[in-house]
């Protein structure tokens, strides 16, 4: 099978840290797989009848793949999302769909579509400036949870201690950038600088690991320091994590729990989640597991 992996940087730029593209190399050949990693850049769209030759890259028209991984996560833009679109409109699968992709990117929407279906969510506010303390301290409170729409890794996501330090923030916000979208959520003390994160490949839950934030520190996330074991997959986890992909039309998935005393809220999902630290504390080999679900979704056995 040939498949795209469209990502920020094309195969010649892959470096070390590159861990999930590089493990998608290499993992590869042993499962009869060939891949090209193409950024967006690289590539050019033309709405035509002529659909095989609509699409184009480094300016030349070539064959469409069996399957599209893309691995763009929260920083798709607009111009890969059409890409995808263009390319599931061709009858190429993408593992995931534009749809879904761009619906997990806002975390609000997220959370709106999972509130409304009932799972556990902290509750989860929309910033509007200028803001009304009183109003936050109402109904969400303090400490509070302070996030950017779109963000992963840990990036935009920061601890508002108490109204005076949030205060400052908001201010500071709204001088600088006052049209950025924030979303408030409320502060669940028991995950403090710890979590869980569920990876989901066609329904089915594949590993869980529990991670742990260095030094202290209110992010657990592996890619920011933070240390990471293998934790047992309930059935309360595991089918909060499957519900969640099915829901979200997510057939890769990324789900983090946040520990809420004897059960679980939901803090984000990511459509293009990191694996590094699962591989390293769990017995799994995901590339291995996503290959073997692609076939039988392609009827490539």
């Amino acid at each position: 099978m040939q498949g795209w992996i469209i990502y920020r940087k094309n195969e010649s730029e892959l470096k070390p840290e590159s861990y999930e593209i590089n493990r998608f190399l290499d993992t590869a050949p042993s499962e009869n797989i060939q891949f090209k990693v193409l950024k967006p850049e690289q590539i050019d769209l033309i709405v035509t009848k002529e659909d095989r030759k609509s699409i184009l890259v480094d300016g030349n028209p070539v064959a469409l793949p069996d399957f599209v991984l893309p691995r763009m996560g929260a920083g798709t833009t607009y111009f890969t999302l059409a890409v995808i679109r263009h390319l599931e409109r061709l009858g190429v699968p993408c593992l995931n769909s534009s749809t879904h992709i761009d619906m997990v990117k806002d975390k609000l929407f997220t959370h709106q579509i999972l509130a409304q279906k009932n799972f556990p969510v902290p509750k989860t506010m929309l910033v509007k400036f200028p803001v009304d303390i009183a109003l936050i301290e109402k109904y969400i409170g303090f400490p509070v949870v302070v996030k950017t729409l779109s963000g992963s890794q840990g990036k935009g996501v920061y601890l508002s201690e108490n109204k005076k330090s949030f205060n400052d923030l908001m201010q500071l916000i709204e001088s600088t950038n006052p049209n950025l979208n924030i979303i408030l959520q409320e502060f669940i003390k028991d995950s403090f600088g710890r979590d869980l994160r569920v990876f989901t490949i066609g329904g089915r839950a594949v590993a869980c690991m529990e991670r742990k934030s260095a030094e202290g520190g209110f992010k657990a996330n592996f890619s920011a320091g933070g240390e990471v074991q293998e934790y047992p997959l309930t059935p309360e986890i595991e089918w909060l994590a499957t519900e969640v992909a099915r829901t979200l039309g997510l057939e890769i998935a990324g789900v983090d729990l946040l520990f809420h005393g004897d059960h679980f809220k939901i803090c984000e999902v990511n459509s293009s989640p990191g694996f590094e630290g699962l591989e390293r504390c769990c017995k799994v080999d995901i590339p291995k597991e996503i290959y073997h679900y692609l076939k039988i979704r392609l009827g490539a056995f």
